[in-house]
């Protein structure tokens, strides 16, 4: 007698649920008047954008906004922590994407700002822009200096790590060629400036931090 078939295998795929779609989140508040703030910030500097018009174009209402932010300084700030946040993970990155010699990675971040310098849009460095619109002393200035302070220690850390003799002075020349970088681009966004700040850098880490056996 000739055996029973055994019935075909179920379709468990096809008996399966579809996951409805989830919607995409919608950016709080917060978030609508902080990215309205930071465009409006990059390309007019704070004290080219009233408070005013960031409730305008961000969409939401003058209690909103101040439940938020106090004062237009409060909002001011925190564009200057997102911007600082942003822009040191930039350099990471580019230092980490150059390769473990941190010789290597102190030129890789050159290769971050002539991405960040050649985008649409560049007006300069926020931090020296905002410096420049603040008064020293203040909140908003001391957030500009310390973020200038931040970057330095870090490039600190590199140049001692490639085994510079003096790696404060190198991470100082380092930041300067940077700053100048951000400051030509803002007026001539050309290639050759990033480029040219590059072969500079690739001088001067040379003959501070001599190639290893």
């Amino acid at each position: 007698m000739a055996g029973t078939a055994s019935p075909a295998p179920r379709d468990r795929t096809a008996r399966r649920p579809v996951a409805a779609a989830l919607p995409s989140r919608r950016p709080s508040a917060r978030e609508r008047i902080l990215t309205t703030a930071t465009a409006l910030f990059d390309t007019h500097g704070i004290r080219g954008v009233g408070v005013d018009r960031i409730i305008a174009e961000s969409g939401v209402a003058k209690a909103t906004l101040y439940a938020h932010f106090r004062a237009k300084d409060d909002l001011v700030l925190a564009y200057l922590r997102e911007t600082d946040r942003n822009w040191r993970d930039i350099l990471r990155g580019a230092a980490a994407a150059a390769g473990e010699d941190p010789r290597d990675q102190l030129l890789g971040l050159f290769d971050a700002l002539r991405e960040c310098t050649l985008r649409d849009g560049f007006r300069g460095c926020p931090f020296i822009k905002t410096a420049g619109e603040s008064t020293p002393g203040s909140a908003v200035h001391t957030a500009t200096v310390e973020h200038k302070q931040a970057v330095r220690d870090w490039l600190t850390e590199l140049t001692a790590a490639a085994g510079a003799a003096d790696p404060r002075l190198l991470a100082l020349q380092l930041a300067a060629l940077v700053d100048g970088v951000m400051a030509a681009a803002a007026l001539e966004p050309v290639a050759a400036v990033p480029d040219a700040a590059r072969e500079a850098a690739r001088v001067l880490v040379e003959r501070a931090c001599p190639a290893r056996d």
